[in-house]
């Protein structure tokens, strides 16, 4: 019965590390779009928390935030941050920042 339990962790484990890669792509996606519309540049995105959270209206979830930087005009860098609910879009938030 050990083993079993050794096994279900392992799997878990696992999943739970593949999932959190689908979650980072679908961050990097939403931020790349994002900056496209905006007309600025991407430059690069990190995790900075992920936290399983338990509510009654969505049930057991993910929450993450990602911080991301871009340029307005090529020469200076800003951090936005990006919050996903699982995979899908929470918030995107950018500070104000200079265009060229």
């Amino acid at each position: 019965m050990a083993e079993i339990y050794v096994g279900l962790a392992g799997f878990l484990v696992i999943w739970y590390l593949f999932f959190l890669r689908k979650v980072a792509e679908t961050a990097r996606v939403f931020a790349k779009k994002h900056c496209s519309q905006q007309g600025i540049q991407f430059i690069s995105i990190a995790r900075t928390s992920s936290r399983w959270a338990l509510n009654k209206r969505q049930g057991l979830h993910l929450l993450s935030v990602f911080e991301f930087e871009f340029s307005g005009d090529n020469t200076s860098s800003y951090t936005g941050t990006v919050q996903m609910r699982g995979n899908r879009l929470e918030k995107i938030e950018l500070p104000p920042y200079s265009i060229s």
